[in-house]
């Protein structure tokens, strides 16, 4: 029980890593809400978290949501101990196929509602506190036609130290997981977009040491480490949970 009677937001928390580390924490003695923005899979999300988990709709895009969702959380659990700013997005688009639709679709998701997801937060937020941001192997690598995206990821990762560098002296730590290839809805999604999904898998188990794709529950058990008091000296470090992808 690493988080017993902790307060933890998962964003982005009704599938793949999210919904993976909701039920790590929930069975760590966590009190979990998770966040997304579609009512149903909310619903399926909790009752398979079980332990009293809540669901809290929301588009971490829109300001007011984000409002609405932390009043929430203020109303029903009075502080946050651990908020994981998970939810993102992602979409394959080469250099000269990029469009401002793309772009803006996922740095509003991924860099602004992350932002702002955070700073709505902090007010709840106190000392021996953990933010956990998700980035991703994409942010230190190069990544074809999927530029956008790791950039969103990079600007990430300088968030978190410049945020450790913020909350100097307040006990709050930040860090950032960057997961690699992990099977997830999103990751689905994406590689079919591409039309031959087979050889997306295939491409990013070639490059990863361990030879295969992550499971989500594998990601959460790294997101665990970040979450609990295991990880009290830590701040503005990124942990890799990739397969060695982004390592060698």
């Amino acid at each position: 029980m690493r988080l017993k009677n902790k307060i933890a937001v998962i964003t982005g928390g009704a599938s793949g890593i999210g919904l993976a580390s909701a039920k790590r924490f929930a069975a760590e003695g966590a009190q979990v809400f998770i966040t997304g923005r579609r009512q149903s899979a909310l619903d399926a999300a909790v009752a398979e978290i079980g332990h009293e988990a809540r669901g809290l709709q929301g588009d971490v895009t829109k300001l007011e949501d984000l409002d609405r969702i932390f009043d929430a959380v203020r109303q029903q659990a009075g502080r946050i101990d651990i908020l994981f700013a998970n939810a993102g997005i992602g979409a394959f688009a080469p250099l000269g196929a990029i469009t401002p639709e793309h772009f803006d679709q996922i740095f509003d998701t991924n860099v602004r509602g992350l932002v702002f997801t955070v700073q709505k937060g902090l007010p709840l937020i106190g000392p021996g506190s953990s933010i956990i941001l998700t980035g991703s192997t994409t942010g230190v690598m190069g990544t074809p036609a999927f530029s956008i995206y790791s950039a969103t990821k990079a600007a990430i990762r300088n968030l978190a130290r410049s945020w450790a560098l913020d909350l100097k002296g307040t006990g709050i730590r930040v860090n950032v997981i960057s997961p690699g290839a992990t099977e997830t809805p999103a990751l689905s999604e994406v590689a079919a977009s591409t039309g031959d999904k087979a050889a997306v898998y295939a491409g990013f188990q070639a490059m990863t040491p361990l030879g295969r794709i992550a499971d989500a529950a594998e990601i959460a058990a790294a997101a665990l480490l970040l979450a609990s008091d295991d990880s009290s000296f830590m701040t503005g470090s990124e942990i890799f949970a990739d397969g060695g992808a982004a390592q060698v």
